[in-house]
This record gives structure tokens, C-alpha cells and sequence, in this order.
């Protein structure tokens, strides 16, 4: 009894093991099933909460968004990210090329600690794709906004973010053939999402959006271009545009923005421009330095 009992020990040992594993260039695999997400979840854990940059009312922290324990819950008055995507980018720190079984568990589990951290009135503006086909096609948008619910988001709208990247397509399927031809829309989504009551009571209540910004911005479809990874420096940055829109449409000045997944910094450039108090949250030491870069060159222009 006591041998099945030890054979028994050391294969869960085994299993736990191979579920997250740390490859040789340094980058971590998210691999679990349902019944143990939460113990693999733990074993994402990096570093402990660690402030890597801090300056008036901007916050980097080099941390992951499953074991920052420097947030309160019911602290964060908008949330603005886009998270990876899953379609085999090359990050420093994190392995885009899960099971889309698990891309959604991962995805339900960054969204259970957003919910908690969003006071009752905090809105949640979720940068990514309207569906992929890497990998196999798959409804990302709808599945993400069914997760979000269930975890106890409301369903406001969905922003229609042209990206006006067709020029960049190249998988077409079968070429001028019935056969199995590829339809992609060559548009993003921002999903808005709120946790309890739309209407926001808390803050400053001062507003600093124009006339011309609101009525063009509620207009459900937002064309402006992405920005380049080569000039920023990372793989996937987005402009500054997107969240600038987002904080002044959703948030009132000297509010509380987060984003989980800090990448490039966009989300504190725009907290910087528009008197919001920002904090990013970014695994890669790298990703945090450029953020932190990138801010310190914005306060360098606005000086002069």
C-alpha cells in the first residue's frame, strides 16, 4: 500500500513538472489542464512584486499579473492592455504558442485578477484580434467576450479598430480557388467591458475630452494606423493612440489606469499626457527598461 501510495506521489510529481517548463532560451511555457490550473498558475510565478521604475505618478513594476501583491483589490479605475495574442510572436519572457485550450484558461485567469483589482464602477478596454487563422481558425473575440463574462464582467461594446494593415496579408489559402480560401478582416477589436455599474460615480468627475474627440470617438469604428516594431524597439507595440482614446473617453483626470501587460510602455505615455496616475505590469526586465526609456524621453519633450 504504502509503494502505490509513493508511485502515485511521484507521477503527479512528474505531471506538475511537465506542465510548465522552462526552455533553454529562457522563455516560460504555460501548459496545464482545467483540474490544476491554479497550481500551474502558481508556478508561473517569476519574481516577487518588484518596483522597477517609479516617477511622479507613473509605475513599472517587473512582475507578472498572477503574483503582484502590490495592487489593493478595488483600486483601479480603467484597465487598457492587449495581451499576447497566441500566434507564435517572438516575446523575450513569454511562449506565444500555446493550445488555444490553454491560451483561454491563461486568458481566464489574468481576467479573474483584473476583475478584483477594478473598483465597482472601473471600465476594461481589451485590445485583440477579431479571430486568427494561425494555428487554425478560431472566434478569439467571441470566446474571450463569453470567458469575461463568466468570470463576472458586463458586456458594454466593441470598438472596431482599423488597423489599415492589408498591405501586410500574405496567406491568402487557395488562390483564386473555391477550394478553401482564407476570409480576414484586416481590423483589431476593443472590447469594453465594465464590472458592475456603467456609470461612473468615483474620481475627480473632470472630464478633459473635446467636442470633436467624443463625437468622433463613440463613433464605434476607429481608423488610425498600429505602430512599428521596429521603431519602438518590441514585437508587438501599439500606438499611443489607442489607449490616449480609451483614458479619455472612459476615465476622469487623476484616475487609477493599469495594464497588465505593460509591453512598450503606450499605456504610460498616455497616462503621462493626460494627468492619470499609470501602472504597468511587464515580466520582461527588457520591455520594462524600454518603457521606462520611452517615458523618460516624453518628460524630456514636454520640458522644452
Amino acid at each position: 500500500m504504502k509503494t502505490t501510495k509513493n508511485k502515485t506521489n511521484k507521477t503527479k510529481k512528474s505531471a506538475t513538472t511537465n506542465r510548465l517548463k522552462k526552455r533553454k532560451n529562457g522563455k516560460y511555457s504555460f501548459k496545464e489542464d482545467r483540474l490544476q490550473l491554479q497550481e500551474t498558475v502558481a508556478n508561473y510565478k517569476i519574481k516577487p512584486s518588484k518596483l522597477y521604475h517609479h516617477e511622479n505618478s507613473l509605475w513599472i513594476y517587473n512582475n507578472d499579473i498572477f503574483t503582484i501583491d502590490s495592487l489593493s483589490d478595488k483600486s483601479i479605475d480603467l484597465i487598457v492592455t492587449s495581451p499576447p495574442y497566441n500566434i507564435d510572436i517572438q516575446y523575450n519572457s513569454h511562449d506565444d504558442t500555446m493550445s488555444y485550450d490553454d491560451y483561454l484558461s491563461f486568458t481566464r485567469k489574468w481576467l479573474e485578477r483584473c476583475f478584483a483589482f477594478l473598483k465597482d464602477d472601473g471600465r476594461f478596454c481589451l485590445n485583440i484580434p477579431l479571430d486568427k487563422n494561425k494555428g487554425g481558425q478560431q472566434s478569439v473575440c467571441a470566446d474571450i467576450t463569453t470567458i469575461a463574462k463568466q468570470v463576472g464582467f458586463n458586456y458594454h461594446s466593441t470598438i472596431i479598430w482599423n488597423e489599415q494593415n492589408i498591405s501586410r496579408r500574405t496567406a491568402w489559402g487557395s488562390w483564386l480557388s473555391a477550394s478553401a480560401p482564407y476570409v480576414i478582416a484586416p481590423v483589431e477589436v476593443i472590447l469594453v467591458l465594465y464590472k458592475k455599474d456603467w456609470k461612473k460615480i468615483s474620481g475627480s468627475r473632470e472630464s478633459d475630452i473635446t467636442k470633436k474627440e467624443f463625437m468622433e470617438w463613440t463613433n464605434g469604428v476607429w481608423n488610425f494606423r498600429g505602430e512599428s516594431k521596429k521603431r519602438i524597439g518590441h514585437p508587438t507595440p501599439f500606438p499611443v493612440e489607442l489607449p490616449l482614446r480609451c483614458i479619455k473617453l472612459f476615465s476622469f483626470v487623476d484616475d487609477t489606469i493599469l495594464d497588465p501587460f505593460l509591453g512598450s510602455g503606450s499605456t504610460l505615455l498616455a497616462c503621462l499626457q493626460t494627468k492619470r496616475k499609470g501602472i504597468g505590469i511587464e515580466i520582461d526586465k527588457a520591455y520594462c527598461n524600454l518603457s521606462k526609456e520611452r517615458i523618460l524621453n516624453a518628460r524630456r519633450q514636454i520640458s522644452f
